[in-house]
């Protein structure tokens, strides 16, 4: 199993969207907070990410910029354009929400995802605000491809992009959070989910979690998966994931229900032997403790 593909997925709500912006300076927009991810791709031109807190960056076309965490943010042609106007509520209303001038065009390709921040995967709560992949020669040549494939798509829509849209869109997020992850990676200093994605040995653990969660796992038995002693397994499982291997356990069972019940009508019962439960009562008491909803009341919440 892939473990970014999972965290993705558990979180994930509703369909991605994109949309190209042009722009001439002078301009600015600005973007509300959303429950999500966002990003930016400079297609052509230059302009500046003014984030809510710190140095604004500079952006110059192929760089990619992604918001894991959906804060709010503009952008502008210049750092000392003045942000006029509302901030628009999401970034699929980022081209009309501000005038702009007859100066130098820039182009972005912008995009979002609409993810359940309410239980985020512990991979993405370590993500910064920002990230930023600027664009170098001969680097990170799949991202790129998605991209052209994707700014392509969208420039001259023909039978099927709408499938290819939200295909792409899928592969966008990956390659940026791959790219991201990779080049923590780099130095050789690591730590937490970047080091945890290149252990084979926690990573063999983690894998038999996340493909076979019914499984009644013991520390022992991941441990033997992982190649480790229980005492060694447990201490370097624990280090890199930030949980215990049978807390992690627990906590991916009671995500993996939830998105179970969010996205599918599968009966408790069922729900509840696919993440290791072999009594719905047991079940729903655990997912109440986690949840603070039975699981019955949790699927008409998650719907409305």
């Amino acid at each position: 199993m892939d473990l970014l593909s999972d965290a993705i997925n558990v979180m994930r709500t509703g369909r991605p969207h994109s949309s190209e912006i042009r722009k001439h300076a002078p301009w600015a927009v600005r973007a509300e907070p959303f429950s999500g991810t966002g990003f930016h791709v400079v297609l052509e031109g230059t302009c500046w990410l003014i984030p809510p807190a710190g140095a604004a960056i500079a952006l110059s076309v192929g760089d990619v910029l992604c918001l894991p965490h959906g804060c709010g943010h503009a952008l502008a042609d210049s750092p000392s354009t003045t942000l006029t106007g509302a901030p628009s509520a999401s970034l699929r209303e980022m081209s009309p929400s501000a005038e702009d001038g007859e100066g130098a065009t820039t182009v972005l390709l912008c995009g979002a995802y609409t993810l359940d921040q309410t239980r985020p995967h512990p991979l993405f709560e370590e993500l910064p605000e920002v990230i930023h992949l600027p664009a170098r020669l001969g680097h990170r040549t799949p991202l790129h491809t998605a991209v052209s494939l994707l700014g392509d798509e969208i420039a001259h829509p023909v039978h099927g992009t709408e499938a290819v849209v939200s295909a792409l869109l899928d592969i966008m997020l990956l390659y940026i959070l791959r790219a991201w992850f990779d080049e923590q990676t780099d130095d050789g200093r690591a730590t937490g989910w970047a080091a945890t994605l290149r252990d084979p040995a926690i990573g063999a653990a983690l894998r038999h979690i996340h493909q076979d969660p019914a499984v009644q796992w013991t520390v022992e038995a991941l441990g033997a998966k992982a190649g480790l002693s229980r005492a060694a397994f447990s201490r370097r499982f624990t280090s890199l994931v930030g949980k215990p291997p049978l807390g992690y356990l627990t906590w991916w069972r009671m995500t993996l229900a939830a998105q179970l019940l969010r996205d599918s009508d599968k009966p408790v019962q069922t729900v509840a032997q696919r993440t290791g439960y072999t009594s719905e009562f047991a079940f729903a008491k655990a997912f109440k403790r986690e949840y603070g909803l039975a699981p019955g009341r949790y699927r008409q919440q998650s719907r409305r």
